[in-house]
């Protein structure tokens, strides 16, 4: 960096400073569900960013419900991202950290430096994990590395005997059989998948129910377009692609960060959370869950929440932004949703029939939000009422954060499994009665 850009630089890293201890806590808006409050647009230089300071466990622990019971299953792992359990209850883990786009102004080194403090240092594993309790007692006494040498792995999805990963650059295959613990050969690419600058880089990933096609979820390429229209070729959106070809097309669009799919039960309707965009305010945008359509677009970068307009965006389009549908439901502003699963009736009857939403958590917030996975029940196939927090205590009342929930999962044999990615730990949330089981 030129003398000119450093001092540039500092001096943004003085204002952002000053940003984030003057400018106050934002307004509590009512921002759950079909109907969130949505207020003016706030543009100035700089958010107010409130950055996890990252602090060990210790004796603490995350809160869950009366009558649940939460263990750490794994620890030291190389940044966890996602889960899969296996159909013989092993659970692979997806570690790995992604992510190459230049910065594009001494603000974004600044931020990025900032955004980092709440992070983990551990350098990511770029492999899949597997764990296993070998007698069923919650224990997982074994782990070992299933696949290494990996690009960035986060999507994952079983298919029979086809294990699919998502890594940052490619949908992969490997060969599967029942408690296989090391995988037999390097995978098979299926097909390349847009990694050029990849300032969103998670590539989530779901297969519908009879295996027929997978959907991956590929997020822009910018916050609102600062790259240019160029850069955002094949971003942005959810890919349809039949595995057993290759073959691709956009199966939604306008999807600024699709994070994390599932495949919802009995329907087979296509779900996904989706990181909003930033920069116009504490309470805008909302980030959410919504069901996605064929052919469907959901308004980035044009227009947010259906149809209001960003002005940020140039050149505008009115025909786009008259298409764009509504999300199905808001999980509220900056949460940063990164895990998404299907519950079933073995989690106990209060969360029965709904979604737990992996909240990775703020940081361009006052108060800080998210930090928490929490369950959206649904009723008659959709989200129906207030969000309920599941798994807690992520950040605690003394400021301090000590994890941070990406992928959830959820056991046929009634437990939730969460990828914590800042204290690197697996935990396992079971009712109290099945805890020792």
């Amino acid at each position: 960096m030129t003398r000119t850009g450093m001092r540039c630089a500092l001096a943004i890293a003085v204002a952002w400073s000053l940003a984030g201890c003057s400018g106050g806590d934002a307004p509590d808006l009512a921002q759950f569900g079909a109907n969130p409050k949505l207020p003016d647009q706030e543009r100035g230089m700089l958010p107010n960013m409130t950055i996890a300071e990252p602090a060990p466990w210790g004796d603490k622990r995350p809160t869950v419900p009366p009558g649940y019971a939460i263990s750490a299953i794994a620890t030291g792992l190389g940044i966890p991202r996602q889960t899969l359990v296996l159909p013989n209850g092993d659970i692979l883990v997806a570690e790995g950290r992604g992510g190459s786009a230049p910065k594009l102004k001494p603000k974004d080194v600044v931020a990025s430096r900032i955004k980092a403090k709440g992070t983990t240092a551990v350098a990511g594993g770029n492999r899949l994990t597997l764990l296993r309790d070998a007698d069923g007692d919650g224990t997982y006494e074994f782990k070992t590395v299933f696949a290494d040498k990996l690009n960035a792995p986060y999507g994952l999805a079983l298919v029979g005997q086809a294990l699919y990963v998502a890594n940052q650059d490619a949908l992969v295959r490997f060969d599967y059989r029942d408690g296989q613990t090391r995988a037999a050969a390097a995978p098979t690419v299926v097909t390349a998948l847009p990694a050029a600058i990849n300032h969103h880089w998670t590539k989530s990933l779901a297969a519908d129910a009879d295996g027929r096609y997978l959907y991956v979820g590929i997020g822009s390429n910018s916050n609102i377009t600062e790259r240019g229209m160029t850069a955002e070729v094949d971003r942005a959106q959810v890919w349809q692609i039949d595995p057993a070809t290759g073959m691709h097309k956009p199966y939604a669009t306008g999807l600024r960060n699709p994070t994390a799919l599932a495949i919802q039960p009995g329907t087979g309707r296509l779900w996904a959370v989706v990181n909003e965009r930033d920069e116009l305010g504490p309470n805008l945008v909302p980030d959410y869950l919504t069901s996605v359509r064929e052919g469907g677009f959901y308004g980035w970068p044009y227009s947010y929440w259906g149809k209001n307009v960003d002005p940020r965006v140039m050149p505008q389009d009115p025909q786009k932004v008259a298409a764009a549908i509504v999300p199905d439901y808001s999980l509220g502003s900056h949460v940063a949703a990164l895990g998404l699963a299907f519950s079933s009736p073995a989690m106990g009857a209060k969360f029965a029939d709904g979604v737990f939403v992996g909240e990775h958590g703020s940081w361009n917030r006052s108060p800080p939000v998210g930090y928490k996975v929490v369950f959206v029940p649904f009723r008659d196939g959709r989200p129906a009422g207030d969000p309920v927090d599941f798994v807690a205590g992520f950040r605690g009342d003394d400021g301090k954060t000590r994890g941070r929930p990406v992928g959830v999962s959820v056991d046929p044999r009634g437990a939730l499994i969460v990828a914590d990615d800042l204290s690197n730990t697996i935990w396992r949330v079971t009712r109290a009665a099945n805890a020792t089981r």
